[in-house]
């Protein structure tokens, strides 16, 4: 049974450790729809956008959901290979992150896209740069050692507190001249806001959701800088903020919200919201 048009959009994100990345789906997915969002569980979901949550579905949609409901994918995509895709044919497949995902689905599709990419709209004017360069970590990195010696040690870096609130960790992204991000919203959002960016190792995590997000806007991604390599690639920066593949990025927003499902968006103008959990 589909919501109306007029009712919160019942959106599944991972809300397991504060993160900015994962609270941006709620409030990209608002600014497309122009309705209300929020959260709900994956069994109780209409739509997942920001995340690499296709393993959840195939865990929660083996077998049709009992209301009918068929879970709206839009720009998720997979953490690791999933061992069966029957899953699929419970839920619609609106967009993919990257072509990565589709492969290991085993889907053929042309458009792919990451929803992070649109923030640069929730933004609205991007504020001025500045000289610091961002140091974007995953969550998992933050009480190591040698993250809290490289700062000491190095005053150009920022560090962005991934657990803040998601628009002003964004504007802080966006205001520097430079990003040295493992975390891959600290990547993605840099690229949406024009910014020149570096992947740092992302502690213990798999790599493959950097190499589908990648491969979807035409980004080279080669391996990450380790924190001891942070000091040398700092002596090496270049003052150059051209991105080779914002054609890439460009196309990648057109698909996301070419694809964003017409049923989901509000009939009339509406104040889209995050709305509390009931």
């Amino acid at each position: 049974m589909r919501a109306l048009p007029t009712d919160p959009i019942r959106l599944y994100w991972w809300k397991g450790v504060p993160n900015f990345g994962d609270a941006l789906s709620a409030l990209v997915v608002a600014h497309v729809s122009g309705r209300a969002v929020r959260h709900a569980g994956p069994k109780g979901c209409e739509m997942l956008a920001i995340g690499s949550l296709i393993q959840v579905m195939r865990r929660n949609y083996g077998e049709p959901a009992p209301d009918g409901r068929r879970p709206v994918i839009w720009g998720a995509g997979l953490l690791h290979p999933v061992g069966s895709t029957g899953f699929l044919d419970n839920v619609d497949v609106a967009l993919l992150r990257g072509p990565l995902s589709a492969d290991l689905l085993g889907l053929r599709m042309r458009g792919f896209g990451d929803p992070g990419l649109l923030v640069s709209d929730l933004l609205g004017d991007l504020p001025a740069r500045n000289d610091r360069i961002a140091l974007v970590p995953h969550h998992s990195m933050l009480e190591d050692p040698a993250l809290a010696a490289l700062l000491a040690s190095e005053p150009a870096l920022k560090l962005i507190d991934v657990a803040g609130d998601a628009l002003a960790t964004c504007r802080e992204i966006a205001s520097c001249r430079h990003v040295i991000s493992a975390s891959l919203h600290g990547l993605i959002v840099a690229d949406a806001c024009g910014v020149p960016s570096t992947w740092l190792m992302p502690g213990g995590q798999q790599h493959l959701k950097y190499y589908d997000y990648a491969a979807s806007v035409g980004r080279p991604l080669d391996m990450p800088l380790t924190l001891a390599e942070v000091p040398a690639h700092l002596r090496g920066l270049k003052d150059d903020d051209r991105l080779d593949w914002a054609e890439g990025i460009a196309r990648a927003r057109s698909d996301l919200l070419t694809a964003f499902p017409a049923h989901m968006r509000a009939q009339t103008p509406a104040s889209a919201a995050v709305a509390e959990p009931k």
